[in-house]
């Protein structure tokens, strides 16, 4: 026992590691919560760290903490934020609902360090949490920590991906290739087209997620343990936010309602859904890729993904589509990470959600993937792939969906006929069509020109 000390709490005494910096109430939930290993992200423990700093100086503002402590636990906090003592954090996912283990990990660690700095009494409960409850500090938590991941990492990700589509898009303009329907032949479009519609998806993306920013931005702080504000100045909420706005570099404000902030997740279901949104979105630009990039022989061999690795342990020179096949892997998961947050988030009972951990892990993750999956697909896979011009030309030679261009001039059951021949006979469709009409190859050539068939409108 001699690696251990005792700490005492409401509850008794208890024995913990002799050189952990947290106290009595941590050690009880790793104790009680042996369950997944799983720890909170490092993105929500420098929330918490950020908000326990901004309420130990509203309060000290507030003339409720005197300017020692706050120095000292102010101190503490920047030192966690700057990554020290992470380690110190060892509470499981899955742990009590509210997240209360969690925000008296930090009100300990905090306290110990803090009492070190200054060689003053600084107390987890008293000081470093005082004004607060786990309740609206947790929900916090989850905004704030959110909000700067995508800030900082999310968007930053998806306008790379963005701009490498667009860039990459006006490189192939040039090139018309089959369009599909169904994984059907279809109407000739530009790859351009088709790399324009993905950055178009992206960009909605970006703007579905920014317009939650107002709701996301939108702090729980001043709550408390319900929602009425009890045990907080009337002042602290207000102050809270503009400190914790200046720290962070982003406007966050006080909930227009603490009841609604406290007792619901509305905010993170419906940040969830437009993580699913990207996840869709990127699994649909991924697996776009791998269809373009089969083969290279007996599959579209339309392009030609870079080679990252070999593809197999017995099949020598063989190469895989590992770019996209990890990002719709990454969209997979985040897909379930949303139906985790949707079933968490009903989990509102009266004045308290009551799997706040939980919501907090996935949405986290979420972001994290989405934004390391798209820069992955905009360097290793959309950047760098080459175009196979010379399979393109030939499959677009021979498609007799071509035909379509016809139907104003000969009708739809004529060119229907004329589709129907060239399937059959495995001919071009300009050379049936002439076999079949009384159009001149000229005019046949101007009519089927596939580049002119990317413009729309109507045969001239």
């Amino acid at each position: 026992m001699a690696d251990f000390r005792t700490e005492t709490d409401s509850m008794g005494s208890i024995k913990v590691p002799k050189q952990a910096l947290y106290g009595a109430q941590t050690q009880r939930a790793v104790n009680n919560f042996p369950i997944s290993a799983e720890t909170m992200p490092v993105r929500f423990i420098v929330a918490l760290a950020q908000i326990k700093r901004a309420a130990a100086i509203s309060n000290g503002q507030l003339g409720l903490l005197d300017r020692e402590r706050v120095k000292a636990i102010a101190e503490a906090c920047e030192a966690i934020t700057d990554g020290q003592h992470i380690e110190q954090f060892p509470v499981d996912v899955f742990q009590t609902g509210s997240g209360t283990s969690s925000n008296m990990n930090m009100n300990e660690v905090i306290a110990t360090l803090a009492s070190d700095r200054s060689g003053l009494a600084i107390s987890p409960n008293d000081h470093v949490n005082m004004g607060q409850s786990s309740n609206d500090v947790i929900p916090t938590a989850i905004h704030v920590s959110s909000a700067v991941a995508i800030h900082q990492h999310l968007v930053p990700a998806l306008k790379h991906l963005h701009s490498c589509l667009v860039e990459k898009a006006q490189s192939v303009d040039k090139c018309v290739k089959t369009g599909r329907t169904h994984l059907m032949d279809a109407m000739p479009v530009r790859l351009s087209q088709e790399l324009g519609a993905w950055a178009g998806q992206i960009l909605n993306v970006i703007k579905g997620i920014e317009r939650l920013t107002p709701e996301l931005h939108a702090l729980a702080q001043g709550g408390t343990a319900v929602g009425s504000g009890v045990n907080a100045h009337p002042d602290f909420p207000a102050l809270f936010v503009k400190l914790l706005s200046t720290h962070c570099g982003l406007d966050f404000t006080v909930s227009s309602n603490f009841f609604v902030s406290i007792s619901s997740q509305d905010t993170a279901v419906a940040l969830s859904g437009q993580l699913k949104v990207l996840a869709v979105c990127l699994m649909k630009i991924a697996n776009d890729l791998r269809w373009m990039n089969s083969g290279p022989l007996a599959g579209l061999g339309e392009i030609e993904l870079e080679a990252l690795q070999p593809g197999s342990s017995i099949m020598p020179g063989k190469v895989n589509p590992v770019i996209p096949e990890a990002v719709a892997m990454v969209s997979a998961q985040v897909m379930g990470n949303d139906t985790t947050v949707t079933i968490a988030a009903q989990s509102g009972n009266f004045e308290l959600n009551v799997m706040l951990p939980l919501i907090a892990y996935n949405l986290l993750q979420s972001i994290e993937l989405l934004g390391n999956g798209a820069k992955l697909l905009a360097d290793k896979a959309v950047r760098t792939f080459k175009v196979r011009d010379k399979n393109i030309k030939k499959s677009l030679s021979l498609n007799p969906i071509l035909v379509t261009a016809l139907n104003q001039v000969i009708g739809y059951r004529k060119a229907a006929d004329i589709a129907k021949k060239a399937y059959a006979s495995g001919q071009a469709i300009i050379d049936v069509a002439e076999q079949e009409t009384d159009l001149s190859r000229q005019e046949l050539e101007r009519l089927l020109e596939p580049a002119k068939l990317t413009k729309g409108g109507m045969p001239s």
